[in-house]
């Protein structure tokens, strides 16, 4: 399944944004990506996952969907998953926001 911004996507969205300084950029991105590649795919309930890293180099975004809430909150006690998480940790702080699309607008 592919990412589908839409409120017809019955899913749950994490996006998180992580602050990290800007010569640490690249390692968190490349460390996201590792953990979507290696771990995240492979877990129940994984829809899609999408890194973005701003231009000024402080933040990198994950916008991240799950088939539903338990399979996120199952995501989050696999020790897989919590290796990756407590790296990323060590590179930046965070704040992730659970949502759900309400509303989308294409050209």
């Amino acid at each position: 399944m592919t990412t589908t911004i839409s409120p017809d996507q019955d899913v749950m969205t994490l996006v998180n944004v992580f602050t990290v300084e800007p010569e640490r950029q690249q390692e968190l991105v490349d460390l996201l990506v590792q953990a979507t590649d290696e771990v995240m795919r492979q877990l129940p309930g994984f829809v899609s996952a999408n890194i973005h890293r701003s231009d000024d180099g402080r933040h990198v975004v994950n916008y991240a969907q799950w088939a539903t809430a338990a399979d996120f909150e199952a995501m989050q006690r696999d020790p897989r998953a919590t290796e990756h998480m407590g790296g990323a940790a060590a590179i930046a702080s965070f704040a992730p926001v659970v949502c759900r699309v309400v509303h989308s607008t294409h050209a």
